[in-house]
């Protein structure tokens, strides 16, 4: 069994930072690709940032330039630098990765969420 455990987030206000964590333990062989998606009260849950296990990064245009997805591989652990926040950004943020397992299946997993909360 894998869990994701997300931490970092908390009350912010505009234009400040918080880095949020994404720390992977159970059985686990390899993180694939990884992210960062957010939800907020009736939407639907949506792409943050994504990194694969080669590096290969990809950002929702609304965060690029200001948010920086970084991960390590020796800590299974994803990160997710968040500076310049704006009241739009408040949410509850997730983590999702792609695991190979110690058994060697593949599978999706999600962490519990954080709330962000920026005030303006």
């Amino acid at each position: 069994q894998v869990q994701l455990v997300e931490s970092g987030g908390g009350l912010v206000q505009a234009g400040g930072s918080l880095r949020l964590s994404c720390a992977a333990s159970g059985s686990i062989f390899k993180i694939n690709a990884a992210g960062w998606y957010r939800q907020t009260p009736g939407n639907q849950r949506e792409l943050v940032a994504t990194i694969t296990s080669g590096g290969f990064i990809n950002y929702a245009d609304s965060v690029k330039g200001r948010f920086t997805i970084s991960r390590d591989n020796a800590k299974n652990t994803v990160y997710l630098q968040m500076n310049s926040l704006k009241p739009e950004d408040t949410a509850v943020y997730y983590c999702n990765a792609a695991v190979t397992t110690g058994s060697g299946w593949r599978r999706d997993y999600w962490g519990q969420g954080t709330q962000v909360t920026v005030s303006s």
